[in-house]
Parts: structure tokens; C-alpha cells; sequence
């Protein structure tokens, strides 16, 4: 191990010193790391303090100790342990962040932190021909496609992926508008295995985050069985042949029918514009587009911009737009909830980027970290308390809390506009709606060239937009930051299962439900990723949710293969007992309040996007498939045919 490229010493001044604690608890086997005086501070704060809140005499002492036994690793006087136990590691996990760690997450930190095994796994030996036989097509090349093309390489199963983008990256390819980025903290949006130590900020932007998954595809070398600008239109379950066949157009234009055995659909839920129906928008045409069709060639400088909506999109690209035009008009149906984060802007240092790439398990440590402070916690927060006496402001006491702290941010940050105060204050409960980032949006909209409309726009006319109360506003340029078809999942692809059934009359067009946000009855061998009710509203991250899928998945074929299945079919009572508990958990949580509209909801008011379990409950749940949940059919032992 060699440390001489970098000064370690001055590498170390910029470390978390609880972090640094757990390496050398790790490192050394010695409990005295577990105890005071190095036991940290407890810190609800996204990015908890480096300090860990001990004194500058103990933090030296840390620094000193893992430097001692860093010099140990690199002259081969020590080396470094195998797993530890679920007992320690509960220990570490407990002192790490200063508080009680459920037993139920030792076994889930166990898999990312790389001592136990997450990826399906082959019990008993497969016939080569029939290996050879099983064709898998993956639909989509975004972050679950990657994922799923890289376990199943892994397993040696036979896969082919059609993208109808260029590239890979799905949503970050599409998306590249002024400031896109993530906002969840990046070394927790990457694939637990495929860590990052060279990530340039703690919230990337688009570019660094659409070089990561191309990235992995190429370190994974699962690029050259993905055929891109290629899209799948229609698919059709075959009783008889029990495959999928599936016409695909490919980059030249002409459509083929190919057969899949099994088939992932891993196109996401935000992969198609949603382009509001506003008379006289077409006339707009060449100086109207959706932020996630940025078009690069109409300039903004000077003119007069419309930005219509105010969700993710419009918070990260306002502040770009702002600087540029000689005047934006923000058209606003709902208000959004705005979280404040001082790191949001913050870069990475060379030297936390060097301490995390060289020194042992200093990345697990930190990810652990964010993982506990950005997941499951906030959950509580959003239960629905039937005494609460204030249902119209918050939800719980903790929830008032959060409204407290966030309105008193937004106060401050409209100092000396207080006449912005009723147009962005939401009448709704924090979380009701997915809490934004804050890309110094209140800031933005105290400029003098910014205004805001809290009326939504009901037509286009003669170069003006006419908002719904009538008013006339001029514009030169129309951005639409409306969001996504979340609800039409896998629109437009016609998929139809057994006895003719369209999935999407199944579906009812809004309303998507499968189990476990995987399977649909009916369907056979058809598997979804960031399917029904898989989306996160609570904190997490949506790659940790494609892990999960994908190992469920995969542990499906290989079961399929090991036992010579022709088809799994969730069966239908599994199925609707799996989404009456979903409807009935979603029934006590913040997004079925009274009066609470969003993306995740449908017409008929219904949950269908967002997760209402915890991680470490979701993680359980797709462990290991259970066949009892399916109806199987066996091949026969002669029903060995090439695709």
C-alpha cells in the first residue's frame, strides 16, 4: 500500500475524524476506538460535522494513530482483517453515528460494505445448453439497465439491451439542462459496487454523474451487447413458445421481431416529457421546449423568459436562466418546500478524494454515514397522527418541527421581500411533496428581472402567455419544467401478456400497480425496474432501489434456470395482497393527506409512484424470490431451441 504520492499528514487535516475512528477500529481490532473519548457526537445533519464534536487534543490523536498505522500497511508490518462479525459491526455502526442502529440494518451494511454477498449467487450447475439457450433483453440503458447488464454478465446468462438513446445514462444523458444535477449526496447515488473516489462535489452536477455511468458500463464491458438508438415498440407474450416476441426498430429504421425469453424493462418513470396541452403552445414551437429537450441553440441573453413550473427542473435551472434573460416569469400552480444545504455547492477536496481512495475502508465508513442520515430516519416524520390537532400544517409534532425550521429559512432568505411570502409559502405539509434542494432559489426570486405568477398559464398568443386569470404576459422564449409522464409507465411500448391482455388496459393508463414493483400477474417472465410504488419520497437513494430489484431478478432466472422453468407468473392473489398492503401503509402517510396533489399521485388520488416501506424493509423483501409466490411451468427436456 503506497501513501508516498500524497502527504498523508496534510491529507488527514481534512478528514472526518469519526469516520477515521471506525478505520481504526476496523483496521485494529481494538475497542478502545469504540469508546471515550472518541466517541462522536450525535449529528442529525446531512454532512455531520468532521470534528464528530470532540476536542482538537483527541482529534490529533486519531489523526496520529491511523498515520502510525497507515506507515504499518505500506511496510508490511500489518495487514488488513477479514469481515468482522455482525456483532462488531453493530458496535461500529452504534458508535459511528451516536445512536441506536436497529439489528435489522447489520446484515444489509454487511452487503455494502462489501463483506457479504449481494448478487444472486448459482447453487447447483446448470446443463451449458441450457444456458446457452436462455435469452434475456433489457429495455433501457439508464442507471437499473447498466446494473442489470452488468449482474447478468457476471452470472454468465445470455443478454442483449436496446437503448433508444445514443449512449447510456438514461435520464442523465436526456437531461442536460443549465445546473442539472443530483440532490442526493453522490457517494451515496452510485452503485454499491462501483464506488466513485473521485466525485469533484458532494451534489454533482450532470456532466460528472453522466460520465460515471458510462463509466461503469465501460469498466464492466457490458457496451458491446447494447445496440443504441434502437427502441423496442411492441412485445407479445407467446403461450405456445412460452418467449416474449418483440419488435424492435432499429438506427436504420426497419422493425424485426426478436424473441426474448425473459424480458427487463428498465426505462424508468421519468423518461418522457410531459408536455402541458396549452392552445397556441405548437405556435411556439421553435422557442418552446421542455427542460429535459434543452434546446442549446435559442439563446436566453436579453430576452424574455417564461419558466412554467416550479418543480426539480425549474429550482436547479432558474438561477442560470435569471442571470442571463432581461426578465423571467415564473408561472406557479403549488408552492414547493425548500431545504436549505450549505453543501450543496461545496467541491470535493483533492485530499478527502485521496483519504478516500487510499485509506482502508474510509469510503464504506463515510457512505454508511450518509446512508444513516439520508434514509429511513425521516420516515417517522411522515406518519399521519389522527390526533394532530393542526392536519392542515403538518402531520405529526415531528413534521411541525421540519415546517417550523424550513419557514424560518424561507423568512430569511426573502428578507426585505416579504410581499413573496404568501406566493411561495405551501399551505401543505413538509413532504407532502418531494422537498427541493435550495439552488438559491429564494435569492433568485428577489431579483429585480424575476416574477413570479401564482396562477398556472392557460394559452399562447400572439408572442404573450395568457396565465389563468387572464393576464397577459410577453415572452420571447417558453421553458417547460412540467415534470415527466411518471404515471403511463412503460407508454409506449404495446405490451401485451397471456389471453391478449394489454398491460396498459390492466393498468388502467394511470394507475401501474405490480408486486413489489416487479412483477404483474398475467405476464410472464416480465420483470420491471423503478417500477410501481419503488420511488422514494422519504430520503435514500433510487440506485440502492435498482440493487435490490436487480438482485430479485436475477435470483428469478437463475432459479429459472437451475429448475428448468419455462415461465414464473406472480399469481394474482400475491399480487393484490402486496398492493392492499402498499394502498393501506400509504393510507397513514403524509402523501394521502387531505388535499395533497402530486406527481405521484393519479386521477382517482392513488399512490402509485412513491415506496412506502423503508429501505431495510424493501431490501428484505427482495432478498431472495420465494417461487410459491408464482405460477411455474416446467420446459421439457427437449426444449432446448437457439433464439
Amino acid at each position: 500500500m503506497k501513501t508516498s504520492n500524497f502527504n498523508l499528514h496534510d491529507a488527514l487535516k481534512h478528514a472526518s475524524i469519526p469516520t477515521l475512528t471506525m478505520c481504526l477500529a476496523q483496521i485494529t481490532g481494538d475497542e478502545c476506538w469504540l469508546e471515550a473519548p472518541f466517541v462522536p457526537q450525535k449529528d442529525v445533519r446531512l454532512f455531520a460535522d468532521e470534528s464528530g464534536g470532540l476536542d482538537e487534543a483527541t482529534q490529533q490523536a486519531v489523526r496520529d494513530a491511523i498515520e502510525k498505522v497507515m506507515g504499518e500497511l505500506e511496510r508490511g508490518d500489518r495487514s488488513l482483517p477479514g469481515a468482522p462479525d455482525q456483532e462488531q459491526l453493530a458496535r461500529m455502526m452504534r458508535t459511528c453515528v451516536a445512536e441506536p442502529v436497529p439489528a435489522e440494518y447489520v446484515p444489509l451494511m454487511m452487503e455494502e460494505f462489501g463483506f457479504a454477498q449481494r448478487d444472486a449467487a448459482w447453487h447447483e450447475p446448470v446443463p451449458r445448453a441450457r444456458l446457452e439457450d436462455f435469452q434475456v433483453l433489457i429495455v433501457g440503458a439508464g442507471m437499473s439497465g447498466i446494473c442489470a447488464a452488468v449482474k447478468l454478465e457476471q452470472l454468465g446468462i445470455r443478454w442483449t439491451l436496446v437503448e433508444k438513446n445514443a449512449d447510456v445514462g438514461g435520464v442523465w444523458m436526456n437531461n442536460d439542462y443549465p445546473e442539472a444535477g443530483v440532490d442526493t449526496p453522490n457517494h451515496f447515488y452510485s452503485y454499491s459496487f462501483a464506488p466513485n473516489t473521485g466525485w469533484t462535489g458532494y451534489f454533482s452536477k450532470r456532466d460528472e454523474v453522466w460520465k460515471y455511468f458510462r463509466d461503469v458500463a465501460d469498466r464492466f464491458n457490458v457496451r458491446e451487447k447494447m445496440r443504441f438508438s434502437t427502441e423496442v415498440n411492441a412485445m407479445a407474450w407467446n403461450d405456445e413458445a412460452q418467449r416474449w416476441e418483440v419488435d424492435i426498430t432499429a438506427q436504420d429504421g426497419v422493425t424485426r421481431r426478436e424473441q426474448a425469453h425473459a424480458v427487463i424493462c428498465a426505462v424508468g418513470q421519468l423518461n418522457r416529457p410531459k408536455i402541458p396541452s396549452i392552445p397556441g403552445l405548437a405556435d411556439f414551437a421553435e422557442r418552446a421546449f421542455h427542460t429535459a429537450e434543452w434546446r442549446h441553440d435559442v439563446p436566453l441573453d436579453g430576452k424574455r423568459v417564461a419558466l412554467v413550473g416550479t418543480g426539480a427542473s425549474s429550482m436547479q435551472v432558474l438561477r442560470t436562466v435569471a442571470e442571463k434573460a432581461a426578465h423571467v416569469t415564473i408561472f406557479q400552480r403549488s408552492p414547493q418546500w425548500v431545504r436549505p444545504s450549505t453543501d450543496y455547492h461545496r467541491k470535493v477536496t483533492p485530499e478527502v478524494n485521496w483519504l478516500l481512495e487510499h485509506v482502508p475502508y474510509y469510503y464504506q465508513w463515510y457512505r454508511f454515514g450518509l446512508f444513516w442520515r439520508f434514509a429511513d430516519g425521516l420516515l417517522k416524520s411522515l406518519d399521519r397522527d389522527p390526533d394532530w390537532p393542526h392536519p392542515g400544517r403538518s402531520v405529526n409534532k415531528r413534521n411541525d418541527r421540519h415546517r417550523q425550521q424550513l419557514t424560518e429559512y424561507l423568512l430569511a432568505e426573502l428578507e426585505g421581500r416579504e410581499d413573496l411570502v404568501p406566493k411561495v409559502l405551501p399551505d401543505y405539509p413538509p413532504y407532502g411533496k418531494r422537498i427541493l434542494v435550495d439552488n438559491d432559489w429564494y435569492r433568485t426570486l428577489k431579483r429585480d428581472n424575476v416574477s413570479l405568477v401564482n396562477a398556472g398559464v392557460s394559452s399562447v398568443s400572439n408572442g404573450e402567455l395568457v396565465d389563468s386569470e387572464g393576464t397577459r404576459h410577453p415572452v420571447d422564449v417558453i421553458v417547460l419544467g412540467t415534470g415527466f409522464e411518471a404515471g403511463q409507465m412503460l407508454m409506449p411500448m404495446e405490451i401485451t401478456g397471456r389471453a391478449g391482455v394489454r398491460l396498459h388496459d390492466l393498468w388502467e393508463g394511470d394507475n401501474p400497480r405490480a408486486y413489489k414493483g416487479i412483477t404483474v400477474p398475467g405476464f410472464p417472465n416480465l420483470f420491471c425496474l423503478y417500477g410501481p410504488n419503488t420511488n422514494l419520497g422519504h430520503g435514500g437513494s433510487v440506485i440502492f432501489q435498482a440493487e435490490c430489484q436487480v438482485k430479485y431478478v436475477t435470483a428469478c432466472l437463475v432459479a429459472m434456470l437451475e429448475k428448468n422453468l419455462a415461465s414464473i407468473d406472480v399469481r394474482s392473489e400475491v399480487h393484490d395482497s402486496y398492493n392492499q398492503q402498499v394502498d393501506e401503509e400509504h393510507g397513514r402517510l403524509i402523501w394521502t393527506h387531505p388535499g395533497m396533489t402530486s406527481w405521484h399521485r393519479n386521477a382517482q388520488g392513488r399512490v402509485f409512484s412513491t415506496m412506502p416501506w423503508r429501505l431495510v424493509d424493501y431490501w428484505n423483501m427482495t432478498r431472495e424470490p420465494d417461487l410459491a409466490d408464482y405460477r411455474v411451468e416446467s420446459r421439457l427436456p427437449h426444449d432446448v431451441r437457439v433464439s
